[in-house]
């Protein structure tokens, strides 16, 4: 008689240093298993790299045939032909269309980051082909996200014959509707998740409708933009457009803007991601366009960019312009040519992410006290719903994503307003399509406008709907957090004690970078260290250093961690040993360099020696 396949004991791998439950709750786990370590070991003596390298590789599924492209991606070899996006060639015939007639374009675009690099970049280009276009990016309080039946008419007004629509647009059917009865042509290039509806346009690029097979979903809008205008530069050398007095522009040239609004918008840094990144932050480190040097200076950026600093440095202080201010600051500044006006736009930016912070603060202090209470002691919710009047509607995204990393589940964060209507955003966890449940709410009449991504939606709904949404959402995604809250692990890339913890390592590692959403920062463990030195530092931080057992010395972070379990625990054991795991990074201040642990977690060890890998 055949057993039940439960009856069967399931050899589990065993847990990394033996961590099953780390002070934050998580198992921790290598991030090869047997195959995996076979192939870093292979991968090791084909290219005579050294182990850590090539475990990291192999933990980020690169095959031993891959390794020399993946350490040096580059744009020629990865770039599809344009064409095999559903409606490229019809879109860059029209814009090409539009620079020989010399027409009037107007540009629409998003209010955040891609949207601001997206349109910045497409403006650019028509510039260098002569054109004036106009650009309108939205406010986010009066208009909302993506294009409205008002700045339609009002671009029809000032002689636009052409609309492009840069991440936005996709679902935005009567106001492109409009546009079309107004006479203009219409041109989306989107990366946003399609209903089943589509707008009645020229073309729409989106290698996310369900009829496109070109493999390009992950790309943020700004990356689109630049496969396109790759269409428009071969559509117009076809057509003889460039000359010895139009010359051909050089689109690497602008890999800044595709590099920022790729890590700003979590795009996952795969395939031709990773190597419009690479490349990207090469070309920032040259300093040598004026709006971005002003955003680095402004932001104190004083060593060379990496892709964090994309992500936490730059983008926010674009981002401020359009959650808080002017919502086309952004542009102006990616677009601005003249060194002190550029200064000037990027001190406002600064001045707006500052005054965002101190709103930010407030709001989440109120969300989080909302979220605990509906938690309750059980901690049963799959996902949490906080709504308030008086929150600010461009910092709702900020104060989701923090209420998604204190409480690991999705959560939404809403804004309601004194008409009784709400909008707020939504962030999610790996594995809980946030932006498909939401377009699902659309369709069942929950909400008046939503949609998104996977990992960030946007709702907008009535005060008097909220409770009902707030049961619904509940009830849609309860399996998949179940499912996703469940694999509760830490991936540990390797361990090394903190003798080995140098310069030249960070440099080893970050040959596999650059890092980010899809490819995560190797995660090293320091095993059985001392905690020699835990105090608090800014606004909620712990600064550390740890000592191995021959008396060397690492220095380390814990970001956010003051009232959380990463913090308690660093604080109960000041002077005992500990399994520290986290990521490296060469911390740059007052000319100095020296490495720093961003610890991610912490273990007490068991008694019993610690082994490194």
């Amino acid at each position: 008689m055949a057993l039940p396949a439960s009856a069967f004991p399931i050899e589990l791998p065993p847990a990394f240093l033996g961590v099953s439950q780390s002070a934050t709750g998580k198992l921790w786990r290598d991030r090869l298993d047997p195959r995996g370590a076979a192939r870093a070991l292979a991968i090791a003596q084909r290219y005579q790299l050294p182990e850590m390298l090539a475990r990291v590789l192999a933990g980020r599924d690169v095959e031993i045939d891959a390794v020399e492209e993946y350490l040096d991606p580059t744009i020629r070899k990865l770039m599809p032909d344009p064409h095999t996006v559903t409606q490229m060639a019809a879109a860059a015939r029209r814009i090409a269309d539009a620079a020989i007639r010399r027409e009037k374009v107007a540009i629409f675009g998003d209010y955040d980051v891609d949207g601001a690099t997206s349109a910045a970049l497409l403006a650019w280009h028509l510039r260098h082909c002569g054109l004036d276009p106009l650009i309108h990016i939205p406010d986010r309080l009066f208009e909302g996200y993506g294009p409205n039946t008002e700045a339609v008419r009002m671009l029809a007004e000032k002689g636009a014959t052409l609309l492009v629509a840069v991440d936005c647009g996709t679902t935005s059917l009567e106001p492109l509707a409009e546009a079309r009865r107004l006479g203009m042509s219409v041109v989306v290039i989107d990366h946003h998740q399609c209903g089943e509806q589509l707008p009645d346009v020229d073309a729409l690029v989106n290698p996310n409708r369900a009829d496109d097979l070109s493999g390009l979903g992950h790309l943020a809008a700004v990356g689109l933009v630049l496969v396109t205008l790759v269409a428009v530069n071969r559509e117009l050398r076809l057509r003889g457009f460039w000359t010895g007095e139009m010359p051909e522009p050089d689109l690497l040239g602008m890999l800044h803007h595709v590099a920022l609004g790729t890590v700003a918008d979590v795009a996952p840094l795969i395939g031709l991601n990773r190597a419009f990144v690479a490349k990207g932050l090469i070309a920032m480190r040259r300093r040598d366009h004026v709006g971005h040097t002003a955003l680095m200076d402004v932001s104190r950026l004083n060593g060379p960019p990496e892709a964090w600093h994309l992500g936490f440095l730059l983008g926010p202080r674009i981002n401020a312009g359009g959650r808080i201010g002017r919502a086309d600051l952004g542009v102006r500044l990616l677009l601005e040519g003249d060194v002190s006006e550029a200064a000037r736009i990027a001190a406002e930016l600064d001045r707006l992410n500052t005054e965002r912070r101190v709103i930010e603060q407030m709001a989440e202090a109120q969300a989080e006290a909302e979220a605990l209470a509906s938690l309750g002691l059980e901690d049963k919710a799959a996902v949490i719903v906080t709504a308030s009047e008086g929150w600010h509607p461009g910092v709702v995204g900020l104060v989701a994503s923090r209420l998604r990393e204190k409480f690991s589940r999705p959560a939404f964060a809403i804004a309601l307003e004194p008409g009784g209507i709400g909008t707020g955003s939504g962030r999610s966890i790996p594995g809980v399509d946030l932006g498909k449940a939401v377009r699902q709410a659309v369709s069942d009449g929950l909400l008046i406008k939503g949609g998104g991504h996977a990992m960030a939606a946007g709702v907008t709904l009535r005060k008097e709907r909220l409770a009902e949404f707030r049961a619904w959402i509940e009830s849609a995604l309860g399996h998949d957090v179940a499912q996703s809250r469940h694999a509760n692990e830490l991936f540990i890339d390797g361990a090394v004690s903190a003798r080995a913890v140098t310069s030249e390592l960070v440099a080893m590692l970050n040959r596999a970078g650059p890092f980010g959403s899809g490819n995560p920062e190797p995660v090293i463990a320091l095993p059985s260290h001392q905690l020699v030195y835990a105090d608090e530092v800014g606004q909620a931080h712990m600064r550390l250093r740890l000592k191995s057992g021959d008396g060397a010395i690492v220095n380390g972070i814990a970001f956010r961690s003051i009232g959380q379990k990463l913090g308690n625990a660093l604080a109960g054991h000041r002077g005992q040993p500990l399994h520290v795991a986290g990521c490296l990074a060469v911390d740059r201040y007052q000319g100095s360099e020296r490495v720093q642990l961003r610890v991610l977690d912490v273990a007490v060890p068991d008694a019993g020696p610690a082994v490194i890998r």
